[in-house]
This record gives structure tokens, C-alpha cells and sequence, in this order.
């Protein structure tokens, strides 16, 4: 039996991957993790040289490997720090996170990050953890690399399931799932192959139809009801890319809230708008709407 709570944390292997909800191995970015005291952790993860969704780009590290890292955080601790069993379900309710540009640069080795965890707002329901927020430092070789900010809720499967009434019928939500729409110019949204674009042009300016590729080995590692967090993320992220075209964009932040699941069965709509520039970068919000219903809000920073 291996335990994981006795794992040294500078360990070179990667934690397995049924405790980040992974079903690639070659996915899980997170090598090890060590409880400091009371809701507090420290988090050792690898950003690898190359990935075949999170490619470098300009000799820099993609930064939503930082946004992936952090969600591979959430149910490592739920599991291990928090005792939460296998089955329940971790659900965004927000992800703000920054990164230092300067700190994102590819060396001839793989980059070893941690993240130091505090863990607070900690809500238990008959026993069993029900939420809790997570801030977090982050380093790359003892130097800062970034801060992130998250929380979740965590249901059982009996609360999910009523929650989600029928759209909790896994089978029955892909098969509604609405047809994969062509995608937008990968270039005008930083990609450079199409089946990693994640937005369909539509009649308006700066509005796409959410492409759900239930076939993609990254965003859908495995079979889910609905779409998504990091889906969500990378919208956002080629919504400000779109916008700011033909500016080669650095994202070095994003200010991100889940307001309701986003279904199969219907399109959601992307729809980005520059609110100004500062002297962190330009901000640009980016909503998400389906059935009339705001569903996803974000506020991307890019330099």
C-alpha cells in the first residue's frame, strides 16, 4: 500500500492519477505533497519542457499550466488533506490567479514548481468536507512564479445527483450533446492547429459558440456530464486573444467565476469585451451565457 502522507515532497514522481481526477497519467503535472500544520500544505508539481495541449510558446512556459496545476491541488487535498472519498465531486465557485512573466521561461530541464498552501473557510457538513478556499504561493526553483485563489464545494454523490436531476444521466448527457461547430482561426486565437481552437465564429464581432469536443484527450481526459472548468479557462483565454489580435497577447492573470454548469444540450456563448489597460496589462471580461442565463464570467489580463 503506498502512503502518500509520507511521501517526501521534493520526490520525483508524480502523485497518482486517480487523486487529481486524471485518467493519463502523462496528465498529472503534481509529484508530491506534505501536510505543515493545520490546513496548511506544501504541493511539489513538474511543468514539463513540452505538453501536447499546454505547448510552450516564444520560449516561455504556457501560464495556464498554473491554472491546471491549482486544479490538480483541489482534489489531491479534498482526498489526502480533508479525507473526502473517492466519488464526490469538487466544483469551482471561483479561480483568480497571477504569474510572473519573467519567471515563465523553458530551461533544458522539466521546471519544478511548488505550491504553498493555506487552506481556510472551511465548511464540513456530517462530518465530511463541504467547501473550502485555498490561497496559494507559488515558486519555481525557490523564486516567486505567481499567486492563486480558489473555491470550491464538495458533494456526495446523493447531493450531485439531485442537484443535477436529470442532467446527472452521464450517458444521456453526451448523447444530447449538441454537434461540434467548426472552429474559429487558430491563429487570431493563439493556437496553431485547429483541434485545440475551443471557439466557433458566429454573425457578431467578438461573440463565438463554445466548441465541446467530447473527443479531446486533454479537456475531456474523461467522460463528464458537463463542461468543464479548464474548457471554460481556455475560452476565456482564446476570447482574449481574439480580441486583442493581431497583438501576440501574454496572459498573466485571470479573474474567473462559475455561476452554473454548462450543459451539452444547448450552445453557450462566448462574448469578450477590452475594458481598458493598466499598468498590469489590458483587461479584458469575457462572459459566458447559455439559455439566457450568465453561466461563466472572466476577467483576463494580458500584456
Amino acid at each position: 500500500m503506498l502512503v502518500l502522507t509520507a511521501q517526501h515532497p521534493q520526490a520525483a514522481t508524480a502523485i497518482p492519477r486517480q487523486y487529481v481526477h486524471k485518467a493519463a497519467q502523462s496528465e498529472v503535472l503534481l509529484t508530491g505533497w506534505q501536510a505543515l500544520g493545520d490546513d496548511s500544505f506544501l504541493i511539489t508539481a513538474q511543468w514539463p519542457r513540452a505538453h501536447s495541449y499546454y505547448g510552450a510558446f516564444d520560449g516561455r512556459h504556457d501560464p495556464m499550466l498554473l491554472a491546471e496545476t491549482v486544479r490538480q491541488a483541489v482534489p489531491l487535498l479534498s482526498h489526502l488533506g480533508y479525507d473526502v472519498p473517492f466519488g464526490h465531486r469538487q466544483i469551482w465557485d471561483h479561480l483568480d490567479w497571477t504569474i510572473d512573466p519573467g519567471a515563465m521561461s523553458c530551461a533544458m530541464v522539466p521546471a519544478e514548481i511548488e505550491l504553498h498552501v493555506r487552506c481556510s473557510e472551511v465548511t464540513r457538513r456530517a462530518g465530511r468536507l463541504a467547501a473550502l478556499r485555498m490561497d496559494i504561493e507559488l515558486t519555481r526553483d525557490g523564486m516567486p512564479l505567481g499567486t492563486a485563489s480558489t473555491r470550491f464545494t464538495s458533494q456526495a454523490p446523493n447531493l450531485y445527483t439531485r442537484l443535477r436531476g436529470r442532467y446527472a444521466d452521464l450517458e444521456q448527457a453526451i448523447a444530447r450533446c449538441v454537434p461540434l461547430a467548426p472552429p474559429a482561426s487558430a491563429r487570431r486565437v493563439g493556437r496553431t492547429g485547429f483541434a485545440d481552437v475551443v471557439l466557433s465564429p458566429s454573425d457578431t464581432v467578438h461573440r463565438f459558440q463554445l466548441r465541446i469536443d467530447l473527443n479531446h484527450p486533454v479537456l475531456f481526459d474523461h467522460p463528464v456530464d458537463h463542461a468543464p472548468g479548464m474548457l471554460l479557462l481556455e475560452a476565456a483565454r482564446q476570447a482574449a486573444h481574439e480580441i486583442l489580435h493581431p497583438h501576440r497577447a501574454l496572459i498573466t492573470g485571470m479573474e474567473s467565476a462559475f455561476h452554473r454548469y454548462v450543459e451539452f444540450d444547448a450552445p453557450c456563448w462566448i462574448e469578450s469585451e477590452v475594458l481598458g489597460t493598466g499598468p498590469d496589462g489590458t483587461a479584458v471580461r469575457v462572459t459566458a451565457s447559455q439559455h439566457g442565463h450568465e453561466v461563466f464570467t472572466a476577467t483576463v489580463v494580458a500584456s
